[in-house]
């Protein structure tokens, strides 16, 4: 039984992306769904597929490097991190994206900072 789904999905396109392969299959749920659709939204995954009781992220390269650099999980399930509007975090200055689970749904960084909408700080990609 796993303890955090959304920390085995990270694992998962981490250690996928560092042996060069060009997809990587993950369980399905609602959370991670949404998580790989802000991650195609944002450029870093070519595409995601939907199966009947998991999905496959197409992930993508340019010149031979993973366009992921680095993954970071912050709300873990021992201890959860809230922020506010005003706290969202700059990834990288700007170079990476954050993941905010809110009220409207599962958001990257920089509509929920527009929205003026906070929530939990589920991940950080750059």
């Amino acid at each position: 039984m796993l303890t955090d789904p959304i920390a085995d999905m990270l694992t998962r396109i981490r250690n996928a992306h560092l042996a060069l392969h060009k997809e990587v299959s993950v369980p399905g749920s609602r959370m991670k769904k949404a998580i790989a659709a802000i991650l195609k939204q944002e450029g870093y995954v070519e595409d995601v597929t939907d199966s009947d009781k998991s999905f496959t992220i197409a992930l993508k390269y340019s010149g031979g490097k993973p366009a992921i650099s680095g993954l970071k999980r912050i709300s873990k399930p021992g201890r959860r991190v809230y922020v506010g509007s005003s706290q969202i975090p700059r990834v990288q200055n700007g170079l990476g994206v954050c993941i905010i689970s809110t009220s409207n749904g599962v958001l990257d960084g920089v509509t929920a900072r527009d929205r003026q909408i906070g929530g939990e700080l589920l991940c950080e990609i750059w």
